[in-house]
């Protein structure tokens, strides 16, 4: 027979979960982690779940292996949302590095080609 704190621990357990919001899936590990941290560094406590199923790609359907994000609080959805749309449309940086001509895209301030810094 269950104590009462076992059932009290599994009610609440069970009402946390109750609680949470899948937000979204992400196409990969790294993406995942990255938008967890913009919305916890936004207020909106969020986890990653899902993020070990990779390895059953092929097993399971792809779909069904996917990293996924959750809000702790179904009330930070729509904020939430917003957040990752705007993130989504940040412009990407693009310079030529000058020792060796190559073009960078993305937030690097480093040439991958030839390890020359991004001119200031």
């Amino acid at each position: 027979m269950p104590s009462a704190r076992s059932d009290f621990t599994g009610n609440r357990a069970a009402a946390m979960v109750a609680a949470m919001l899948r937000l979204t899936q992400a196409p990969d590990i790294a993406m995942a982690m990255l938008w967890r941290d913009l919305l916890c560094e936004a207020g909106m406590p969020a986890s990653v779940q899902r993020q070990h199923l990779g390895a059953a790609a092929g097993q399971l359907p792809p779909g069904e292996c996917l990293p996924e994000i959750w809000l702790a609080h179904e009330e930070h959805a729509e904020r939430a949302r917003a957040l990752l749309r705007e993130f989504e449309r940040l412009p990407q940086r693009q310079w030529l590095c000058r020792a060796c001509g190559e073009c960078i895209e993305g937030g690097f301030e480093q040439c991958w080609n030839c390890g020359a810094w991004m001119p200031r």
